[in-house]
């Protein structure tokens, strides 16, 4: 019988980059494969469940309802230039492609 519950619907996820040990990385994989679930639903669950266990934390969290989730940073369009600015310009003190000659 495993730990980890069946998956539940109706939840809001947000997406989230970190990096993991080698051995907990093939660990989750592992475990995931023997739910036939995805590794991100094992994670969930076991903060869940760990996290669940942790009377200090529970009565933290009670005490600080507020979040602790860094703000995401709202994606800026990308800048469009005008063809003619990205070209350059001789003027501008540009050195040409073509080596130089000199003569000694």
């Amino acid at each position: 019988m495993s730990l980890i519950k069946p998956r539940t619907r109706g939840k809001q996820f947000v997406q989230y980059r970190t990096r993991l040990e080698r051995e907990n990385y093939e660990t989750l994989h592992a475990y995931a494969a023997f739910l036939g679930e995805d590794p991100e639903y094992v994670l969930n669950e076991l903060l869940d469940g760990v996290l669940a266990k942790d009377k200090d934390f529970i009565k933290w969290r009670a005490e600080h309802p507020q979040s602790f989730a860094p703000r995401a940073i709202p994606a800026r369009p990308p800048e469009t230039r005008d063809r003619a600015d990205s070209r350059p310009s001789a003027a501008v003190g540009v050195a040409s492609a073509a080596p130089i000659e000199r003569r000694v």
